[in-house]
């Protein structure tokens, strides 16, 4: 027998005792409580996804019943406009979809709430203003995906900004002691760890203590071209807002990476990769456990964990997929690389692992296959379009989504397959969330919901 309140096959709500008596069980605080259940077993069994890459930032999903074909007008449940610029991907918990916007030149802040079963807006709160600072072409003034927990959601934007709403868009908290500047803005997502708020500031120098631009001297390209001891890691408590720890990272240049945490063998770490450096953290206290240095400029990708390694790409100088391994303490660079491997590594997309194989896409669309364990080249195939958003891996697929607003559906494994291309003819650099049976997409205009 189906349940009344979900449609699912619980027989377990049902004995012989309750069919001789359906009137006393079916009495309105019964019934209450069978259609709570039902609707935890249901949340429980869909996946959220809360933070840029979804659950951990690996861009793998246990999802199931996914699309693999559409256009601009099959398979789209809705599409909804959204104001402003932004290249903060969504994430989704149960009901409600959250991104960011930044409008009028970039200076007015804003986060968003969607429906999502109907694409409806349910609140827009602009929440702060931020100076039009300078960024990178590509960049927007909204690029950080924001991160929920459930109760609330947390932004970040260019100028290193952060805020805490409800779910009902009240403000609870904002956070604005860091003044933070890149030349090429804010890339990186802030994380959420055991009731901290985790986020890196990886920039460059600003101005002099003037206040004014240096001409042709090394001041302007400190933290750019030239390392800098600047750039570090915040973590705040999230019912406050109030600042926990910082951790500095060193000698290191520009990055928009954004972390992840580790658990192994019954430990956890903040991996976190900048400009010359991949690193390991303590996330409770931001104590550095272990350091790899590796030159590159810029550096993008999200470092993903399989085989017992991680897997990060450095930036556009010396750009090379660097394999390590976890563990140590201080300087492990001369003992803890497994491998490199520096054909089709990507310098703004984010690796992807799905066992036993490691993929990668470039800006101008190289998709590399690597065994994950050596980095041997499986195939490299050229695909159509320029990359920036990361790839997916969900429902036995791989979903690659150049700016052009198209999606190549690839099978993983050793032979190149390609599944579907599904195009929008929409401008996206954002990347897919993959939650409740739908994958959810930005573009430059709109968010669409994409579902059978």
């Amino acid at each position: 027998m189906r349940c009344a309140a979900c449609g699912f096959a619980c027989s377990f709500f049902w004995t012989p005792a309750l069919d001789r008596d359906k009137n006393e069980f079916m009495n309105t605080k019964t019934f209450a409580a069978v259609v709570t259940f039902a609707l935890v077993v249901f949340q429980a069994s869909a996946e959220n996804w809360p933070r840029f890459r979804g659950p951990n930032g690996q861009g793998v999903s246990t999802e199931r019943n996914l699309p693999l074909t559409w256009d601009a007008t099959n398979n789209i449940r809705w599409k909804t406009g959204i104001p402003g610029e932004g290249w903060s991907s969504p994430i989704v918990w149960n009901d409600r979809i959250f991104l960011t916007a930044a409008r009028d030149e970039g200076t007015q802040c804003h986060v968003i709430c969607v429906d999502r079963d109907s694409g409806k807006v349910v609140w827009d709160v602009r929440v702060f203003e931020q100076a039009r600072l300078r960024k990178e072409g590509k960049n927007s003034y909204a690029t950080p995906t924001p991160c929920t927990d459930g109760s609330k959601v947390y932004a970040v934007f260019n100028d290193g900004s952060v805020v805490a709403l409800d779910y009902q868009g009240k403000v609870a908290w904002t956070n604005r002691e860091v003044s933070f500047y890149s030349r090429h803005g804010l890339g990186a997502s802030p994380i959420l760890h055991e009731g901290l708020l985790i986020m890196p500031y990886d920039g460059s120098q600003r101005v002099d203590q003037a206040g004014n631009w240096p001409n042709n001297s090394d001041f302007e390209r400190t933290g750019w071209q030239i390392p800098w001891d600047k750039s570090f890691i915040v973590a705040l408590d999230t019912q406050t807002g109030r600042r926990v720890w910082t951790a500095k990272r060193g000698m290191s240049r520009i990055a928009h990476v954004t972390p992840f945490i580790l658990r192994e063998g019954g430990t956890e770490e903040l991996i976190s990769c900048a400009g010359d450096c991949i690193q390991s953290f303590n996330p409770k206290t931001g104590e550095r456990l272990w350091t790899v240095y590796s030159r590159g400029e810029g550096v993008t990708p999200s470092p993903v964990y399989g085989e017992g390694l991680i897997f990060t790409s450095s930036g556009f100088e010396a750009t090379t997929i660097r394999t390590v391994k976890p563990g140590g303490r201080g300087d492990v660079t001369a003992t803890h690389i497994a491998w490199e491997q520096r054909r089709g590594a990507p310098t703004q997309s984010s690796l992807l692992y799905v066992k036993p194989h490691l993929y990668a896409v470039t800006d101008n669309g190289m998709l590399s296959c690597y065994v994950a364990a050596t980095g041997e080249v499986v195939y490299q195939e050229r695909l159509q379009g320029a990359f920036s958003a990361s790839p997916v891996y969900a429902d036995g697929r791989i979903y690659l989504l150049n700016e052009a607003g198209e999606t190549i559906v690839i099978a993983p494994g050793p032979e190149f397959k390609i599944l579907a291309r599904n195009p929008l003819n929409e401008k996206t650099q954002a990347s897919i969330a993959v939650s409740q049976g739908r994958l959810f997409l930005r573009t430059a205009q709109h968010l669409y919901c994409i579902g059978q």
